[in-house]
């Protein structure tokens, strides 16, 4: 015994693939099988319950860990310190005498220096300015005084210099005070602004490190989302599959119709030539025996008409053999060339000429070059014999036969045209059973491209037409 062999990746991926394909289509089928309005009704409930699902386990979860809090830092960073003041260098006038005053002004107040000059100058000046330089002392000590500010004179400073360089001084001092008192506004401001920051980042760090120690923090983990978006995909998808899955169907119906049609439409054609065969059957070997009866009652009374009627019946015979065979052989039901009727009707209307004598006038009116034409077997036979048996025997003075051929509006047409009794006016009239199968023939080989009428003849008589699409056949009889 050999050992089972296992199943590959292969063949379990056919099988795979083969259950999942069978899947779809049951699947696609159930769709197609429900209306629209349930598919609506299905995919909203279908909605509702993944949104009532959306938050309940095992869809989602919580998970819930533990961490350690961090000190608050408390207090403000200080703020920056501000510049300080640059001194402030102001030189007497040109035209004043002396060197000049230097004065400075920084933390240890305003500092006012003469410069150094000739002695001769110095004294000139100092005596020239005493009691001036004593007097803009006394001022500058008490505005000094009012304002805060302290003043030294060296001696011998003119009075004119030390005004006017006191007066500059107390505008710089003025307006360095006011820049310093804006300065310390805009510090102020931005001081408690940074203060309540300050606060309020100190009050909610305070809110959550209100323990020391550790803290738990939860986190939400949950596929509510995912499946959520999972079944509107699957609800669009299923749409697109119901809709066109639905006309593959039904593309797939009509193809089965189709194909069911042209079976019965096979069926049917093979049932009307079964039937043709065995009106063919019946007809010919009565139409056989009374020929040979009638040879043999000519061979005593009239050897050569005789002999005519025996060479028309061995013509006719071996016209009517092909036609026989391929209706024996299921081939019947096909269409030959125009010549082969032909050559079938004219020995069956001498031997008709024969037995009816002077009842009987026929002409076969058919151009040598539509013989090659396309047209259905029999059935100009099957006129013929009715033009007879139903209208030219039946009259005791008989009448005449016309068959003709001729293109009329690029199609074959084909008549038979009797001087008869009338079309079911004889005693002896048909049950219309082969006007009937001549008819569902053409309906078969042509549609609506073909056509059978029935009309009266003038003076008496029927004329049946026959008309069939024209199309000439290569190597045909001729």
């Amino acid at each position: 015994m050999t050992a089972a062999t296992p199943p590959t990746s292969g063949s379990r991926w056919q099988r795979y693939a083969s259950g999942a394909l069978r899947a779809f289509h049951a699947y696609a089928n159930w769709l197609v099988g429900i209306s629209w309005k349930r598919f609506i009704v299905l995919a909203l409930a279908l909605l509702i319950v993944m949104g009532i699902l959306h938050d309940l386990p095992p869809f989602t979860w919580t998970i819930t860990e533990q961490i350690e809090n961090q000190p608050a830092r408390s207090g403000l960073p200080p703020p920056p310190p501000k510049p300080p003041k640059a001194p402030i260098r102001i030189e007497a006038p040109s035209g004043a005498g002396g060197g000049g005053v230097e004065i400075n002004i920084g933390k240890d107040g305003i500092r006012i220096v003469g410069r150094e000059s000739t002695p001769a100058q110095a004294a000139s000046a100092a005596e020239a300015a005493a009691e001036q330089a004593r007097r803009a002392a006394s001022a500058a000590d008490s505005a000094a005084s009012a304002a805060g500010v302290h003043i030294t004179l060296p001696p011998g400073v003119a009075a004119d210099s030390v005004r006017e360089a006191v007066a500059e001084a107390r505008r710089q001092i003025e307006e360095s005070i006011r820049e310093a008192r804006r300065d310390a506004e805009e510090a102020a401001r931005d001081a408690a602004e940074a203060r309540r920051d300050a606060e309020a980042a100190i009050e909610e760090l305070s809110r959550v490190q209100a323990r020391p120690g550790k803290t738990k923090r939860t986190t939400r983990i949950g596929i509510g989302d995912f499946m959520m978006q999972f079944t509107t995909l699957w609800i669009l998808a299923s749409a697109i599959i119901k809709y066109t899955y639905k006309g593959q169907k039904q593309a797939e119906v009509k193809a089965a119709q189709a194909t069911e049609t042209a079976e019965a439409e096979s069926l049917r054609r093979q049932v009307v030539e079964a039937r043709m065969a065995a009106m063919q059957a019946q007809v010919e070997p009565h139409f056989l025996f009374n020929t040979l009866a009638s040879i043999d009652h000519l061979i005593e009374t009239d050897p050569k008409r005789a002999s005519e009627m025996q060479k028309n019946l061995i013509a006719l015979l071996r016209a009517s053999m092909p036609t026989m065979r391929e209706a024996a052989g299921g081939s019947g039901g096909g269409v030959r060339d125009l010549g082969r009727e032909i050559a079938v009707i004219r020995p069956y209307l001498e031997i008709l000429k024969v037995r009816m004598e002077e009842r009987l006038v026929t002409e076969v009116a058919v151009p040598d070059g539509l013989l090659s034409a396309e047209f259905p077997p029999m059935m100009i036979q099957t006129l013929v014999e009715n033009a007879i048996k139903h209208g030219l025997e039946p009259k005791p003075e008989g009448g005449s036969l016309r068959v003709a051929a001729e293109i009329v509006h690029g199609r074959l047409q084909m008549t038979v045209a009797d001087t008869g009794l009338g079309f079911g006016k004889a005693a002896t009239a048909g049950t219309g059973v082969g006007l009937a199968n001549i008819r569902e023939r053409l309906q078969l080989l042509y549609g609506p491209k073909a056509a059978l009428t029935v009309a009266e003849n003038q003076p008496s008589g029927t004329v049946v037409t026959i008309t069939v699409p024209y199309k000439s056949i290569e190597g045909a009889f001729a």
